[in-house]
């Protein structure tokens, strides 16, 4: 007869899924965020505008799913924004 899992290691064992889940989730929000400053420190326009809508995309998709809080998607969304319009307002002001 299977000897059956306590609850402790059944916690633990939804903590790792859970864990690998919330993981790849951030992994692909620092990617977006990565290709977004290259394009950026590029100077090419359009491209970090449609990098920067997918970005804020996955990251509000990191918030209703719980892996990141509030406070810091609103943050990193910020922060990425003021990036683009500090290095692209000097260009649209010409």
């Amino acid at each position: 007869m299977a000897t059956k899992k306590t609850s402790a290691e059944k916690r633990h064992a939804q903590s790792e899924v859970r864990r690998l889940h919330n993981k790849a989730i951030k992994s692909t929000c620092k990617t977006y965020a990565r290709q977004f400053v290259e394009a950026v420190h590029a100077k090419d326009q359009a491209l970090a505008q449609s990098r920067l809508r997918t970005l804020v995309s996955e990251l509000d998709s990191a918030r209703s799913k719980g892996v990141l809080t509030r406070n810091a998607v609103s943050r990193k969304k910020s922060r990425m924004t003021k990036l683009y319009n500090v290095t692209f307002a000097s260009e649209a002001a010409k």
